[in-house]
């Protein structure tokens, strides 16, 4: 399995807006695009991805940006990477999909492989938090943490 870009950086953003926000201040495309180091283009269209999917709101006007739509810890990695790039399994098996046509799918052992693979996966990334995230971010970056408490 391989992530596009939208799935990386989107979870880039959306951890960076957790962490910038906690507070429920909003938090500007262009703030996460000068700590993230991405286009602020491109994080226009995956907040509007993120936004339709009901993990961020805007909010307009002076001072305004992003927050989360939900707590951190209500929201899964498994969330966000569907928001961008859809269903996450790196195997399409017709004999897995109860509508789908295979007509190997009665003596086909390898769907089962490609079951466990597809379960595993989504189990994993449905599993970790936003919050998750957050914390370990704070433990490997101190002194964003330091200037966000400080007011700097």
């Amino acid at each position: 399995m391989k992530l596009s870009t939208k799935g990386r950086y989107g979870l880039r953003a959306l951890i960076d807006l957790a962490v910038h926000s906690s507070d429920g201040t909003p938090v500007s495309i262009t703030s996460i695009s000068d700590r993230q180091d991405l286009s602020e283009r491109y994080l226009e269209q995956l907040m509007a991805m993120l936004k339709k999917a009901g993990l961020v709101r805007s909010v307009r006007g002076a001072g305004g940006g992003y927050v989360l739509a939900r707590e951190a810890e209500e929201i899964s990695v498994g969330d966000v990477l569907r928001a961008l790039e859809g269903k996450l399994d790196p195997v399409d098996c017709a004999g897995l999909d109860p509508d789908g046509v295979c007509q190997a799918a009665d003596s086909c052992v390898t769907k089962y492989v490609w079951k466990r693979i597809n379960e595993s996966i989504n189990r994993t990334v449905d599993e970790i938090r936003l919050d998750q995230l957050v914390e370990e971010s704070r433990k490997r970056n101190p002194e964003e943490s330091e200037k966000k408490n400080s007011g700097t």
